[in-house]
C-alpha cells in the first residue's frame, strides 16, 4: 500500500491550500488576530474561561473540578505532529503514542488497553462525543482536528453528571474557534524528517450577524520505521449567526487517515538497538479510518436571563485495519452512524443557579472480522464475526449551584443514563469453527437485547478565601456501560458475557490561586473502581475487577518578567489492583497496574525578547513503570528536551522551528511485555520541523 503523493496529488494539495484565500478573503485591518504583538501571549490562569466544566462559559477559578486549558497560542507554538506532544503539558495525563497517529490514553489512570479501554475517557469535539458509547475506539482522538483547535480542555476525574457514559477517568474536549472573536486567515507549510510535510489553511469572514470559515490540514509522513508512513486529511467548515438574544453555531468536521503501521520491535532494550529501531516486523499492517460529524447549536437567552441550548448532531465513522498484534492477523471492519440531540436549560438567580437537560442518541453499528488463512484448527480462516447493533441512550440530568455564603458555593448534580443495545448476529450462533473443534477461539452469541441504567451523583464545594486563594473539593462518580465488543465478540467457549456497568467513585481536594507572581493549582485525589471489565486468562470477559487510584497533581506558572516565563506540571500517582483479578496465574492484589508511571513532570521555559520572537525550552520526564501485572518487567522511564521557536519575519510571514528530542535520546514511546518478551514502540531521534506561515489579507 503506497502512501506517497504523486505530482498530481501534490498539485491538489497546493490548490486546496490556496483555494480558501480566494474564496474567503479576510480584511487585515479588521481581522488580523495574529499580530506581532501577541505572538507569545497566554491568558492568566485565573482569567481562563472554560466550556467543559458546566457546558457553558465559566471562569476556571469558579469551578470545583481539576481542569486544564490549552489556548490557541499554546497549541500553535507546540505545533504537534501527534496529540501526545501537546497534552504532555497536562498533569495526570499521558497520551501514549503508538505508531503513526495511533495512541492509547492515561488520564488519572494507567494506560488502558483492550476493547473497552476507550470507554474510560470521554473524547469530544465541542462537547459532543467523537464516537458513540459502546462503539468507541482507543485511537479516536485522531478523528478530531486538534492541530487547529481554538482550545483544548481536559477534565481530570469523572465527568459523568454532565457528559454521561465514558467520562470515567476524565474528559478531553476539543473546542473549535469562535469566528466572531477570532476572524483570521492563513496558509502554512511545514516540513520535517522522513519526508514529513503538512499543509494547513484557515480563512474566515465575519460581519455583524454572520461569520463563516473553513480550516483544515493535509499531512504526509514517510515514517521513521520501514513502511510506516501515513497520509491524513482534516477539514472543518463553520457558520455562526448572532442577533439580539439568539445565536447559532454549525460545524461540519471531516477526517481521513490512511496509515501503514509498524508493529512492536521485540527484545529487551530493543529501542536502543540501531539495527532494530528502523525495522518494522509488520510491514503488511495498515489502518484506514474516516469520520464525518455535523452539529448545529441553537442558543436562546430569555428575558429572565435564563438560557436554552439545543444541539442536534449527526455522526459517521468507518474503519478498516489489520490486527497485526495478533499472530493470525485477522482483518477488522467496523462502522457506526448516530443521530442525537443535546439540550440544556440554565437559570441564574441571586443565590441559586441551576442547569438541566436531556441528552438522547440513537446509533447503528456493525463489525466484521475475517481471516485469510488457517492458523490452527481453533483459529481458522473465514468469517469470525459479523454483527450489527442498534443502540439508544436517554439521559436526563440536573446540576445546581447554591451560594450558601458569600465565600462558599455548593454544587450538587445527578444524572441518569439508560443505554440499550439490540444485537443481531448475521452468522451462525456459537462456535465459528468446524463442529469437530472443541476449543474454538471465536464464539458468536445469539441475538439479544441488553440494557444498562446508572445514576451518577456529584457534590462539590468551592470556597473563595480571598481574591487570590480558592479551595475546592468534589465527590463524584463515573461509569461506563460495557463496550459492544465486550458483550458480543466473545472467545474461548463463552456463550454470554454477564457484565454490568463499570463504576468509579472519586474524591478530590484542591487549592488554586496566586501568590504575588506565582499561579498554582494543587489537587489530591483518591478513586476506587469496581466491576472493572477485563479479558481474563481464560480469554473470557468478566466484570469482577477492582482497582485503586491515588495521586497528587501540581501546576505552576511564574513570570519572572515580561521576557521570561516558567510553567511546570507534576504528577505523583499510584494505580494498583485492589483484588486478585484473573489476569495472571499468581496473586496480583496490591501490585502496581502495568503501564502506569509513578511520576510525570513537564517544565517549560519561555523567552520572549521582543513582541515578534518567542522561544521555548521543554523538559519532559516520564517515570518508571511496570510492563506486566506480576510486576516482574519494567521500563526505566526517560527524560526528553524539546526546543521550539516562533518569529515574525514581516507583518505577514511567521517562521517556526521545532527541534524535538534535542539530546537525541534513545527511548520508547511505550514499552510492553507480552507473549514472553519485551516489546516497544520506538521513540523518534532528534527531529527538526520548520514551518512558514503567511497571514492572509
Amino acid at each position: 500500500m503506497s502512501i506517497y503523493l504523486t505530482p498530481l496529488r501534490r498539485g491538489y494539495v497546493l490548490f486546496s491550500i490556496l483555494l480558501p484565500a480566494t474564496v474567503l478573503p479576510v480584511s487585515a485591518g479588521e481581522n488580523d488576530a495574529r499580530s506581532s504583538e501577541n505572538i507569545g501571549a497566554v491568558a492568566e490562569p485565573l482569567e481562563v474561561i472554560t466550556i467543559s466544566a458546566s457546558r457553558q462559559a465559566t471562569a476556571l477559578k469558579d469551578t470545583g473540578m481539576s481542569l486544564s486549558v490549552l489556548g490557541e497560542n499554546e497549541l500553535q507554538l507546540a505545533g504537534h505532529q501527534h496529540i501526545n506532544q501537546t497534552l504532555a503539558a497536562i498533569p495526570g495525563t499521558w497520551i501514549s503514542r503508538g505508531n503513526g497517529q495511533e495512541h492509547l490514553t492515561a488520564l488519572r489512570s494507567p494506560v488502558l488497553t483492550g476493547a473497552g479501554a476507550c470507554g474510560a475517557f470521554f473524547m469530544a469535539e465541542d462537547g459532543i462525543s467523537l464516537r458513540a458509547p459502546g462503539f468507541c475506539n482507543v485511537n479516536q482522538l485522531f478523528d478530531a482536528n486538534t492541530e487547529q483547535a481554538g482550545q483544548i480542555e481536559v477534565i481530570r476525574g469523572p465527568g459523568s453528571v454532565l457528559y454521561g457514559a465514558n467520562a470515567v477517568h476524565g474528559m478531553i474536549n476539543i473546542i473549535s474557534p469562535d469566528l466572531f472573536a477570532e476572524p483570521m486567515g492563513y496558509i502554512s507549510q511545514e516540513v520535517g524528517p522522513d519526508d514529513y510535510y503538512r499543509s494547513s489553511f484557515r480563512a474566515s469572514r465575519a460581519g455583524q450577524n454572520h461569520a463563516v470559515g473553513i480550516y483544515g490540514n493535509l499531512s504526509h509522513d514517510g515514517g521513521y520505521q520501514a513502511q510506516s508512513g501515513f497520509e491524513q486529511q482534516k477539514a472543518n467548515l463553520l457558520h455562526q449567526y448572532q442577533v439580539d438574544n439568539f445565536s447559532t453555531k454549525t460545524m461540519l468536521s471531516a477526517s481521513h487517515i490512511n496509515q501503514q503501521t509498524a508493529g512492536f520491535i521485540r527484545g529487551q532494550d530493543a529501542y536502543k538497538d540501531e539495527s532494530l529501531r528502523r525495522s518494522n516486523p509488520n510491514p503488511e499492517a495498515f489502518r484506514d479510518s474516516q469520520s464525518l460529524r455535523l452539529y448545529s447549536r441553537l442558543h436562546w437567552t430569555l428575558d429572565s436571563g435564563s438560557q436554552v441550548k439545543i444541539t442536534p448532531y449527526l455522526r459517521h465513522t468507518r474503519m478498516k485495519f489489520l490486527q497485526h498484534y495478533l499472530p493470525w492477523q485477522p482483518l477488522e471492519k467496523n462502522s457506526h452512524q448516530s443521530l442525537g440531540v443535546k439540550s440544556l436549560y440554565s437559570f441564574n438567580g441571586e443565590n441559586i443557579s441551576w442547569h438541566g437537560g436531556l441528552d438522547t442518541e440513537i446509533s447503528r453499528g456493525d463489525l466484521t472480522e475475517t481471516q485469510a488463512d488457517d492458523f490452527s484448527a481453533a483459529i481458522s480462516r473465514g468469517s469470525h464475526y459479523d454483527y450489527q447493533v442498534k443502540s439508544t441512550s436517554v439521559s436526563p440530568f440536573m446540576d445546581v449551584n447554591w451560594l450558601a455564603l458569600p465565600e462558599l458555593t455548593v454544587n450538587a448534580g445527578v444524572r441518569y443514563d439508560h443505554i440499550r443495545y439490540d444485537y443481531d448476529n448475521l452468522l451462525s450462533d456459537g462456535s465459528a469453527c468446524a463442529a469437530s473443534v472443541a476449543n474454538c477461539r471465536f464464539m458468536r452469541p445469539a441475538d439479544q437485547i441488553r440494557s444498562f441504567g446508572h445514576w451518577s451523583p456529584r457534590l462539590g464545594l468551592v470556597y473563595r478565601a480571598n481574591k487570590q486563594l480558592t479551595l475546592y473539593s468534589e465527590l463524584t462518580q463515573g461509569f461506563r456501560a460495557p463496550h459492544t465488543s465486550e458483550l458480543f465478540r466473545l472467545q474461548a467457549g463463552q456463550q454470554s458475557a454477564d457484565l454490568d456497568t463499570e463504576k468509579l467513585n472519586s474524591a478530590q481536594f484542591g487549592i488554586r490561586g496566586e501568590a504575588k507572581k506565582l499561579s498554582y493549582d494543587l489537587s489530591l485525589y483518591q478513586m476506587d473502581k469496581n466491576r472493572f471489565i477485563f479479558l481474563d486468562t481464560n480469554r473470557q470477559y468478566v466484570g469482577s475487577g477492582k482497582t485503586r487510584h491515588r495521586g497528587v497533581e501540581l501546576s505552576l506558572i511564574y513570570p519572572f518578567n515580561k521576557q521570561w516565563r516558567l510553567s511546570a506540571t507534576g504528577t505523583i500517582a499510584r494505580h494498583k489492583y485492589a483484588n486478585d483479578l484473573t489476569l495472571s496465574n499468581s496473586s496480583i492484589k496490591d501490585n502496581e497496574i502495568d503501564t502506569a508511571p509513578k511520576r510525570m513532570t513537564n517544565v517549560k521555559l519561555n523567552w520572549t525578547p521582543s513582541g515578534v520572537i518567542n522561544w521555548q525550552l521543554e523538559w519532559l520526564h516520564l517515570g518508571e513503570y511496570y510492563l506486566n501485572p506480576e510486576n516482574t518487567a519494567s521500563y526505566p522511564g526517560h527524560d526528553l528536551f524539546h526546543l521550539r521557536g516562533q518569529m515574525y519575519l514581516s507583518e505577514k510571514f511567521q517562521f517556526s522551528v521545532r527541534l524535538l528530542n534535542l539530546l537525541d535520546k534513545d527511548y520508547a514511546e511505550r514499552a510492553d511485555f507480552a507473549f514472553g518478551s519485551y516489546r516497544y514502540f520506538v521513540g523518534h531521534p532528534r527531529s527538526l520541523y520548520v514551518t512558514l506561515r503567511y497571514q492572509l489579507d
